[in-house]
């Protein structure tokens, strides 16, 4: 259920934000920071200070890239967004976070693979629209 869950609310999501032009880079970014960042939400509310500095670092890094995707190649945004769903697979293989909900790694799983591949169609189609070799054509 918790997989169904996370494609109606990516679906809902990339509906409201081509509903209202909100389908940019930045957009994107602020996305994917939010949530990279549940992780680190859910290390405080289990309580554990190891688990918070990991989670924290693990956060970072997909900032990191998305940043860098902002800056530099929009490409990588989609492309940190379907991988932090692949991430959501083996968090529990990786890191001991006790305050992670059951449900939370199939939910997040599937938003991020479906809001990364519309994020991905959303950026070839304006690309294809623009003419445009390159990257400008996400910057909104």
């Amino acid at each position: 259920m918790e997989y169904l869950i996370g494609f109606a609310v990516a679906l809902a999501v990339a509906g409201l934000a081509a509903g209202v032009g909100f389908a940019d880079r930045s957009f994107a970014l602020t996305v994917l920071i939010v949530v990279a960042h549940y992780y680190v939400l859910f290390a405080v509310m289990g309580g554990s200070s190891r688990t918070l500095v990991i989670e924290s670092c693990v956060a970072s890094g997909f900032l990191l890239v998305g940043v860098l995707g902002f800056r530099k190649n929009v490409w990588l945004i989609p492309a940190a967004t379907v991988g932090h769903g692949v991430f959501d697979f083996f968090h529990h293989l990786l890191i001991d976070n006790p305050g992670v909900p059951s449900y939370w790694p199939g939910f997040c799983m599937a938003f991020d693979v479906l809001f990364g591949g519309w994020l991905t169609w959303v950026f070839m189609r304006r690309r294809a629209s623009l003419g445009e070799p390159g990257n400008r054509d996400a910057r909104s």
